[in-house]
């Protein structure tokens, strides 16, 4: 089978996805919103009509239920930073499943603990200006009740973060070095590929390391950036320096590996730090620890 090599047609869906990239973060900000706050109000319409039902109605007012469910998911969403720092840290890899796990297990008992103590107080003060009185009841039964919620909303929200993760991986498209064939001998040095290999919409493009114009950190992966696109690749940035040839790229920060060639100038800065301006107008920072071996290699 013949492999396609970049640049592929841009078609409608790539040009989507394009634009939503460049402003994800702007976007993921506003879904979790809409995510916590529509929790909150199909919940509060829902114990609305379960109170209606039950006759209920004259010892638990409609507002309750909105106090109940707003405090809520409100810490909830507060809490999100949280299980975002703790999976940074311990991600969920096979190498280190059963350690992260238990940590992240760990971790679900300040969450618990957080959520409920901020939900109470917020409960408290709603209450207290409707002129009425909220019993959270018997907090040891209160507080087992509402760890087994809590713990299982962690880690519901740990299992969307790595769906979403594993979505934007096969519509943008992951890349990886080229292995060692099976059988025969390898086209190139395995050591020091000339290639990447990406897969994309369940087909296979080659990209020339010659083309890759800067690669960033992005937790586990690196993102390597060629005209306008990026592919996550499953390395860390001191991995990928090592397979990279040193006269064509450059360490210039902790976070970034520059292409000489798509250098167009250097801006030197009053701290010491630099900042890189690329030929397609891409700024990066260069850090003071590696502006002298950013000298020495333009040099060359």
């Amino acid at each position: 089978m013949t492999v396609p090599f970049l640049p592929a047609p841009v078609s409608d869906s790539h040009d989507l996805l394009r634009r939503y990239l460049a402003r994800r973060a702007i976007y993921e900000r506003i879904a979790v919103v809409l995510i916590y706050l529509g929790s909150a109000v199909s919940n509060a319409i829902i114990v609305n009509i379960d109170v209606g039902r039950s006759g209920l109605g004259d010892r638990i007012a409609p507002w309750e239920p909105w106090v109940w469910e707003l405090s809520s998911n409100l810490v909830l969403l507060a809490l999100l930073p949280l299980v975002l720092a703790v999976n940074a840290r311990h991600p969920l890899v096979w190498g280190r499943l059963r350690r992260s796990l238990g940590t992240h297990l760990i971790a679900t008992l300040p969450y618990c603990l957080i959520h409920v103590c901020a939900m109470v107080a917020l409960r408290h003060a709603a209450y207290r200006v409707a002129g009425a009185h909220y019993d959270f009841g018997n907090w040891g039964r209160g507080l087992f009740y509402e760890y087994l919620k809590d713990a299982r909303s962690y880690f519901s929200v740990l299992a969307a973060i790595y769906f979403y993760h594993l979505m934007l991986l096969r519509l943008q498209g992951e890349a990886r070095l080229l292995a060692a064939p099976e059988v025969g001998a390898p086209a190139e040095a395995v050591e020091r590929p000339q290639r990447f290999l990406v897969r994309k919409f369940g087909k296979e493009f080659l990209v020339a390391v010659a083309d890759v114009e800067w690669i960033e950190a992005s937790g586990n992966y690196v993102n390597l950036y060629v005209s306008g696109r990026h592919y996550p690749l499953r390395a860390t940035m001191a991995s990928i320096e090592d397979r990279l040839d040193p006269q064509r790229f450059v360490r210039v920060h902790r976070s970034y590996i520059v292409n000489l060639a798509q250098v167009a100038s250097i801006e030197p800065l009053d701290t010491g730090d630099a900042r890189l301006f690329l030929l397609d107008g891409t700024q990066l920072p260069c850090s003071r620890r590696y502006r002298a071996a950013l000298r020495a290699s333009a040099a060359v």
